[in-house]
């Protein structure tokens, strides 16, 4: 298929690859020219504005770090809104608010495109073995048309509803993932504290019903003082305060989104937003040191 991809960072770029390897045609554009260079060197066609990118695809996928993002791309004067045909598809797989994915669904629909919103979970490495968790939101039909080019980029494809329930599954997501990286900050700050040897903890739990992803990764990075970016914190950072937006929208009370909202929003302040989430840690052992 003749393919467009826009949003070709960390995650973005080995997903592209991984379109193009399968045989698809793609056109890619980005702020930043020289990200395309990768999609070109392995032949992909560069664009000069996002409108070409759609007038020379049947199937366009963003990868974005925010709604603000992904509305300026779709909808502003050179625009994909401006090249896009009837009937041609946008599959936008940012992690954005539900609300922004179901009005650029329908500011699309207007003009006879359809729209499904695909967030993702798995992190860089599952983009680059093509075992991503893709949650759908959108029409059914539209998303049996795609389900082939999705194949090539997730192991797990799951339809949750309509436009905008792709990105509530991704906030609950985000809201289990990072409450469990916040709990294995806590439980490896108090063994610290307490005096037992964080590394022989954290091996301890893994084999028992504390065992989680969340303690083997990121877990492993705090026990290491591996604080580089494997996923930035400033991400997770936007992702919480989505959760958050959308819980006080319906009025809900969610207390460990809450604290974990408060958790990074100092880690913000801190300066560590482009660190790993890891640094977490961090914040806990930063604020007992002010305690003391």
């Amino acid at each position: 298929m003749r393919l467009g991809f826009i949003g070709l960072g960390a995650m973005g770029r080995p997903m592209a690859l991984r379109l193009l390897a399968a045989g698809h045609q793609l056109v890619v554009w980005a702020r930043r020219p020289e990200s395309c260079q990768p999609l070109i060197d392995a032949g992909a066609r560069a664009s000069s504005r996002p409108a070409d990118v759609a007038q020379r695809s049947e199937v366009v996928f963003t990868m974005l770090t925010t709604g603000a993002d992904v509305e300026q791309v779709a909808l502003a004067p050179g625009g994909l809104a401006e090249g896009f045909a009837a009937a041609s598809i946008l599959v936008d797989m940012s992690t954005i608010a539900p609300a922004m994915a179901r009005a650029l669904a329908q500011r699309l629909g207007e003009g006879g495109v359809d729209m499904l919103d695909a967030p993702v979970s798995g992190g860089v490495q599952a983009a680059s073995e093509a075992l991503l968790a893709i949650m759908v939101g959108g029409d059914a039909a539209v998303l049996e048309r795609v389900r082939p080019l999705l194949t090539v980029l997730g192991r797990t494809i799951v339809h949750v509803g309509d436009n905008g329930a792709g990105q509530i599954a991704k906030a609950c997501n985000q809201l289990i993932l990072v409450g469990a990286i916040q709990a294995a900050a806590e439980a490896l700050h108090f063994s610290a504290v307490a005096g037992a040897d964080p590394a022989k903890v954290r091996q301890a739990l893994a084999g028992g019903s504390a065992g989680s992803r969340a303690l083997e990764l990121m877990g492993g990075r705090m026990v290491d003082r591996d604080f580089a970016a494997g996923v930035e914190a400033r991400l997770h950072h936007k992702d919480i305060g989505i959760v958050m937006g959308e819980a006080h929208a319906l009025g809900l009370c969610l207390p460990v989104g809450g604290s974990v909202w408060q958790q990074l929003n100092a880690l913000m302040a801190m300066g560590w937003g482009r660190a790993d989430t890891a640094s977490l840690l961090r914040v806990l052992e930063t604020t007992r040191r002010s305690a003391g």
